[in-house]
């Protein structure tokens, strides 16, 4: 599986429409990632997982928004697994493990809030 960045630096213009869906493309055996909105306090990603790929198991240090764009996804947060499909949103806790798989393509968005640890 290749992980492709090609939008290090892309971020969209504020104030400027946009068809979120259409910022990102399916890449054969890849997971495609680009950074729309950074700053200190937090950043929105949006990502397109093409079927067969894995996102390996990470650990959120901060809540992860995130909300399914278009396709199918699997999710497992902890232990607990989730069918997420276009139009579903979920809220990875901090200090959580999470896995995404793709058994389907699907795209998303992941919005990480980087405030305080509170509940």
């Amino acid at each position: 599986m290749l992980m492709k960045d090609p939008g290090e630096n892309f971020e969209i213009a504020k104030a400027s429409e946009h068809i979120i869906t259409e910022i990102i493309e399916y890449l054969s055996d890849s997971i495609v990632s680009k950074r729309i909105l950074s700053k200190v306090t937090g950043n929105v990603t949006a990502s397109a997982m093409d079927v067969g790929t894995q996102l390996e198991e990470r650990i959120s240090r901060f809540d992860n928004y995130i909300q399914i764009i278009d396709g199918t996804a699997e999710l497992t947060i902890n232990t607990k697994k989730y069918t997420l499909v276009k139009g579903d949103g979920i809220i990875i806790p901090a200090n959580s493990y999470y896995i995404f798989n793709a058994n389907k393509q699907f795209k998303m968005l992941s919005t990480i809030i980087k405030s305080g640890y509170e509940d």
